[in-house]
């Protein structure tokens, strides 16, 4: 990128939106009705006034006014709202109309199509034709903030591009997530259908981004001073404390932070998960994961990521991790809703990178939870050695299993000891 900066040219797919206007179906047309057809009847001789016509045909009641024209234009005028609101929506979020092409923009920012379109890459947006003007002022200048850190040396280009490609990728989840909860919600409390919810849904969400951007401004800062914390300040101290009982020639003496690291696994999700219908299927994996994430957090821990019936979490000491397996392995087997859990822990180091975390710890901690009997947790040799001496767990061996990638493993059920443990609402 910085090599771009004094020309616009270059060359280059075109870079592109994901936002594009909401597909929307054109209006069905208003179909006008016909009458029955009728065919003309010959004349008749006029009988004298008050008596009867032998030949008439008796009186029909008369028929109910035809609606579906009226329908039809219900159906236009509610299409047409729709048009307006999603149009409408667009300009609010992108701060103005789309005024700008692909090269429009790069010339603005004094950069290569290339390097104007790896950074729309990644923020999770895909390509446009050349033509398209699908860019606005605000586009340009969110990415010229980014050309600016690197222009001022603060920033090389790779790493411009790792965290402009974080922001994207957690912003893309984010708002998904924030999308179907509120189309649950609409759901569940309304009692609508899913495209009624999804239609409510776009009618609300003005009233609601402005919160919502003050909530996640609020909560990026706090999370991050909660990262700088865990990443550098106490990054020293765990390494220390992992120290015990080894000898520097495991395969994660390498790695640069010392975590307790777990998984939690949902014990015959998948047999479940074909007997239930799609709704049904998305309230279990909901509760779990929210379970799953308040007791970590009461537990000092971080959620590192949920897939499907299964959750992968940290935190700084082997303590700490072990007071999160028991809660979780106690908090799943009495849930009147959820099947019983398998929790493994293993005391180790890993490597953080893209906001997930790497290393052998990582995958005997995965292999372990798939030897773990459900509602229990399995530990290693190593992290039942940092916790023997606390009162607060007991740790009953098992006998030897033969672990791919690992060999011979020495696993032990971890229990709770004295204490109470800890403490979830």
């Amino acid at each position: 990128m910085a090599e771009d900066l004094p020309g616009a040219g270059g060359a280059g797919a075109a870079a592109g939106s994901s936002d594009e206007p909401f597909p929307i179906t054109s209006p069905l047309p208003v179909v006008p009705v016909s009458g029955e057809p009728t065919s003309p009847r010959p004349p008749r001789e006029r009988e004298p006034d008050g008596a009867p016509d032998p030949q008439a045909e008796p009186a029909l009641p008369e028929a109910p006014p035809d609606t579906t024209a009226t329908s039809s234009l219900a159906v236009q005028q509610d299409r047409t709202s729709w048009t307006q609101a999603i149009s409408t929506l667009e300009t609010d979020l992108l701060g103005g109309p789309r005024t700008l092409t692909r090269r429009e923009m790069a010339g603005e920012l004094g950069v290569s199509l290339i390097s104007a379109r790896k950074l729309w890459r990644a923020l999770g947006f895909p390509n446009v034709r050349d033509g398209d003007r699908a860019f606005t002022p605000q586009d340009t200048a969110a990415i010229g903030t980014m050309i600016d850190l690197v222009r001022r040396g603060v920033l090389n280009e790779e790493t411009a591009i790792s965290l402009t490609r974080s922001i994207g990728q957690m912003t893309d989840r984010m708002v998904v997530w924030q999308i179907e909860a509120l189309v649950e919600n609409k759901i569940s409390e309304e009692g609508m259908t899913d495209p009624e919810a999804r239609r409510a849904v776009v009618g609300m969400l003005p009233e609601i981004i402005e919160p919502l951007e003050q909530v996640m401004e609020y909560s990026y800062r706090r999370q991050l001073n909660a990262a700088l914390q865990r990443l550098t300040v106490r990054a020293e101290a765990g390494l220390a404390a992992s120290a015990a009982g080894r000898d520097g020639s495991e395969d994660d003496a390498p790695l640069p932070l010392a975590r307790a690291v777990g998984f939690a696994d949902m014990v015959s999700y998948t047999s479940l998960s074909r007997r239930m219908n799609e709704r049904t299927l998305a309230q279990m994996v909901q509760r779990f994961e929210n379970k799953c994430a308040e007791i970590i957090s009461i537990g000092g821990g971080r959620l590192v990521k949920t897939v499907g019936d299964e959750v992968l979490f940290n935190a700084e000491t082997p303590e700490a991790g072990a007071q999160i397996s028991l809660a979780l392995a106690k908090a799943m087997s009495e849930d009147p809703v959820l099947p019983s859990a398998r929790v493994s822990l293993v005391w180790g180091r890993v490597l953080s990178r893209l906001g997930d975390i790497y290393g052998p710890t990582v995958n005997l901690a995965s292999r372990l939870t798939a030897l773990a009997d459900p509602g229990t947790v399995l530990v290693d040799a190593m992290t039942a050695l940092a916790l023997e001496e606390d009162e607060r767990f007991v740790l009953i061996p098992q006998p030897p299993q033969m672990v791919r990638g690992f060999g011979e493993i020495r696993p032990s059920i971890l229990m709770s000891g004295t204490g109470e443990g800890l403490i979830v609402d």
